[in-house]
C-alpha cells in the first residue's frame, strides 16, 4: 500500500507508482496504434470501410461504467472490510492483554501469553500471503508450540487453542474469577471472528465470470472505438481513444488489485505494517524496551 502525501495538482497528473499506469501501458500502446491506423486508413479493414458512428458507442460506454462501477464497488467493500478486520483484531489483542497483564500478571508471567498473541497477528498474515510463518513464531512461541505448527494447516487457529488452553487453566486453577474469565473469552471470540473474516476474503473471490464478461468488453470496446469516431473527430481519434481506455482499463486493473486486499500490490493493504504496529502495541503494554522498528506501509512508501 502506497502512503504519501496529498500531492499538488499538477504531480497528481503525471505520478506514475501508485497508479496502475505501469501495469496498463502495454495495453494502451496497442489500443494507441489500433487508433492511428484506423485513423490512417479512414476507417478501411482490409479494404472493407467499418460503418460505425459514435451513436452506439455512447450507450455501450454508459452502461461500460456502470458495471466498471459495480464492480469497483464489491472490490472496494473487501478491501475495507479485511481493513476494519485488521483494526477489530488491533483493537481485541490490546483488550485480551490488557486484561491479562492486570488479572494474571502477579501470578501467571504474561510474557509468554502475550508473545503468543504476537505470533497469532503474524501468523495470519503469512496465511493470508501464502508464505512461511516459522522464522516469525520462532522466536515468540515455546517449543512444543512451534513443532506443531510445522504441520498445521491453520496455523493461526492452533495459535489460538493454545491461548485458549492458557486461559483454561487459569479458571480452573481459580486465578480468574468467572466473570472475568467470561470477558477474556470475548476477546478470544474476537480474535476467531477475524481469523474467520480474513479467510472468507482471501478464499472467495468475485465471481470470476463476472470478471471475464467486464474484461472481454472493456476490450472489445477500446478496439472498436477508433471505428466509431473517425468520422466525427478524425485526426483526434487517437488522442481520445487512448484517454477512453486509460479509463476504463485502469479501472480494470485497479479492480483486479482491490479484489484481494491481502496482496502485495501497491494499492493492497499493508499487512507488514499492520502487524509490526499491533507488536510494537503489544510490547509496549507488557513495559518492553526493546521493540521493532515500525514498518511504514512496506515497500511502497513513496517520501
Amino acid at each position: 500500500m502506497i502512503v504519501r502525501p496529498r500531492l499538488s495538482w499538477l504531480r497528481m497528473l503525471f505520478v506514475i507508482r501508485g497508479s496502475v499506469l505501469p501495469k496498463i501501458w502495454v495495453q494502451l500502446v496497442v489500443v494507441a496504434a489500433m487508433a492511428t491506423v484506423v485513423t490512417w486508413t479512414h476507417g478501411d479493414l482490409l479494404g472493407w470501410r467499418v460503418g460505425l458512428t459514435y451513436v452506439p458507442f455512447t450507450s455501450i460506454g454508459v452502461a461500460l461504467a456502470i458495471f466498471l462501477g459495480f464492480r469497483n464497488t464489491a472490490s472496494y467493500e473487501r478491501y475495507w472490510e479485511a481493513r476494519k478486520l485488521w483494526g477489530s483484531m488491533l483493537n481485541a489483542s490490546r483488550s485480551l492483554t490488557r486484561q491479562y497483564i492486570v488479572w494474571l500478571g502477579d501470578r501467571e508471567p504474561a510474557a509468554g501469553f502475550v508473545h503468543r498473541l504476537i505470533g497469532f497477528v503474524h501468523a495470519l498474515r503469512h496465511q493470508l500471503r501464502g508464505t512461511d510463518p516459522l522464522p516469525d513464531l520462532a522466536a515468540l512461541v515455546d517449543a512444543p508450540l512451534l513443532a506443531s505448527l510445522r504441520t498445521a494447516r491453520s496455523r493461526p487457529a492452533l495459535i489460538l487453542q493454545s491461548l485458549g488452553r492458557t486461559l483454561a487453566d487459569a479458571a480452573r486453577r481459580q486465578d480468574l474469577h468467572p466473570q472475568i474469565t467470561a470477558v477474556m473469552e470475548q476477546s478470544m471470540m474476537e480474535l476467531t471472528d477475524v481469523l474467520g473474516g480474513c479467510e472468507r476474503i482471501a478464499n472467495t473471490p468475485i465471481p470470476f465470470a463476472y470478471s471475464v464478461i467486464v474484461h472481454r468488453t472493456v476490450y472489445i470496446y477500446c478496439f472498436l472505438l477508433p471505428f466509431g469516431l473517425i468520422s466525427s473527430i478524425g485526426i483526434l481519434t487517437p488522442l481520445m481513444v487512448t484517454f477512453v481506455a486509460y479509463t476504463f482499463l485502469a479501472l480494470d486493473a485497479l479492480n483486479e488489485e482491490l479484489e484481494d486486499p491481502f496482496g502485495a500490490m501497491p494499492n493492497d493493504l499493508p499487512l507488514l505494517a499492520l502487524s509490526t504496529g499491533i507488536e510494537i502495541t503489544l510490547r509496549e503494554l507488557l513495559g518492553e524496551d526493546a521493540l521493532p522498528a515500525a514498518t511504514p506501509a512496506e515497500d511502497f512508501v513513496l517520501p
